[in-house]
């Protein structure tokens, strides 16, 4: 049975930082690119981030450049989001998502089709 299972969400200071980590298990983790998505109250899920399965290539949604990063640990099974200068614009319920390496190769949603229940991040001004 494939699980992902997000943690690391909460109540952070606008300017703040928060790490986000996802333990993926039940399938080959370094099978898969591995993506991080958000969905805002009222609008709809994007992606923040992505990152081949190998590691060596990611790509990051224009709002978040520079402030977001995503390292994978292969050995771990588990993805991360280290989340820095929050704004008041990243809130949202933040979820992992797994794509296939053969068929995940940008950071499109329907690519990415195991999915984790997601993790609540909020952001105090």
């Amino acid at each position: 049975q494939v699980q992902m299972v997000e943690s690391g969400g909460g109540l952070v200071q606008a300017g703040g930082s928060v790490r986000l980590s996802c333990t993926a298990s039940g399938l080959r983790f370094d099978d898969y690119a591995m993506g991080w998505f958000r969905q805002a109250p009222g609008k709809e899920r994007e992606g923040v981030s992505c990152i081949k399965w190998s590691g060596d290539s990611t790509n990051y949604a224009d709002s978040v450049k520079g402030r977001f990063t995503i390292p994978r640990d292969n050995a771990k099974n588990t993805l991360y989001l280290k989340m820095d200068s929050l704004k008041s614009e990243d809130p949202g319920v933040y979820y992992c998502a797994a794509g296939h390496k053969g068929r995940a190769k940008g950071c499109s949603l329907s690519d990415f089709g195991i999915r984790g229940q997601g993790t609540q991040v909020t952001v105090s001004s």
